[in-house]
């Protein structure tokens, strides 16, 4: 009966070791990563807590205001809120006090809506996606679209209008282009609603309802889509013109290969990683942009809520505010960075 004996050669050695290294490579990178986003998260906790005191007055102050809805005139009740809501400690104790309660899930009480902020913040949080997700894909499908065929066609009359047209687009405020779309649609116009979400008071339901949220929609979502897909464009069409010289795409047009084949499955498919890594920097534009807009068509978004706290100096609703926003910039930010690694092993060191 034949023994049957394995031997292992020097290449088959030096392969098993470096297969071996790539994956403790990878596993140091994993770790890595991980560790930079927790203390990164650990950090927008603390800024978070300290940002909105660095603000003149505090809610007791905001309180004194005589034209404020919730004016406090005698000094017992002001000394009595402030006791409630913690503010006669120790800025350390309220810290410590605010961790406690992040680790519970307890975002604290709001002082101008007297609710938890948690449900405050659950009540908007949802339009503020809505938004921000259709302005997103809104600005992917033009700005990627239009990049491609604008650096395929590069030096052409529609590059040229192109290039233009966007370039004054990420140059303009979204403040600026809000107020302009709400004045001549809803306003001259009268094509869409001038503010909300939906209709007060309306009894439609199902596909009506439907309708009435995105007909609201319309307007904000363009709007910020229109200047996000601007930084796609920009970004897709200088990443394609530096594909066009590739050799591959050479090869294909010997090879026969038909325009569109080379354009989209190759070009295309090699350009679109930096736009890939530049998703995750555009939510935070988007962000920005959608306190602005949601602020111009009274969208009740984070964005609002954002301005009417700043209003009150109503702290714990700020730091709820602050602190989804910035976790949702990091968390994209995080999926962007394993997506990237996902597609182009080179990134990973």
């Amino acid at each position: 009966m034949a023994v049957e004996t394995s031997v292992q050669t020097p290449e088959l050695a030096l392969l098993e070791e470096a297969a071996a290294s790539e994956l403790r490579t990878r596993g140091r990178s994993a770790r890595r990563l991980v560790t930079s986003y927790g203390l990164t998260i650990a950090l927008l906790v603390t800024l978070n807590f300290f940002l909105p005191r660095a603000l003149p007055g505090d809610p007791i102050d905001a309180m004194q205001d005589p034209v404020a809805t919730t004016y406090v005139h005698h000094d017992a009740t002001r000394v009595a809120l402030a006791r409630y809501y913690g503010l006669d400690r120790p800025l350390l104790a309220q810290y410590g006090h605010y961790v406690a309660g992040l680790a519970r899930g307890d975002l604290g009480l709001s002082v101008r809506y007297h609710a938890p902020v948690r449900d405050v913040v659950a009540a908007r949080l949802p339009w503020t996606l809505l938004l921000m997700g259709t302005a997103i894909a809104l600005a992917l499908t033009v700005g990627l679209v239009a990049g491609v065929n604008s650096g395929w066609r590069r030096g052409g009359a529609g590059d040229r209008s192109m290039l233009g047209l966007f370039i004054g687009l990420n140059n303009v405020p979204a403040f600026f282009l809000a107020s302009a779309a709400l004045f001549g649609f809803s306003v001259r116009l009268r094509s869409f609603p001038v503010a909300g979400a939906r209709t007060p008071f309306s009894s439609s339901g199902g596909i009506g309802q439907v309708a009435d949220v995105a007909r609201h929609l319309v307007l904000p979502a363009s709007v910020l889509g229109l200047g996000l897909a601007a930084g796609y464009y920009l970004l897709m069409r200088a990443s394609m013109v530096s594909e066009l010289g590739s050799d591959y795409l050479l090869l294909g047009r010997i090879k026969g290969l038909g325009e569109r084949t080379l354009k989209y499955r190759y070009a295309a498919r090699n350009a679109v990683l930096p736009v890939v890594a530049a998703v995750a920097l555009e939510v935070g534009f988007a962000v920005t942009g959608a306190i602005f807009v949601e602020r111009v068509f009274a969208y009740p978004g984070m964005g609002r809520l954002l301005f009417d706290s700043i209003a009150a100096r109503d702290y714990p609703a700020l730091q709820g505010c602050f602190l989804v926003l910035t976790v949702t910039v990091v968390t994209a930010n995080f999926c962007a960075d394993v997506v990237c690694r996902r597609l182009d092993p080179r990134t990973v060191t």
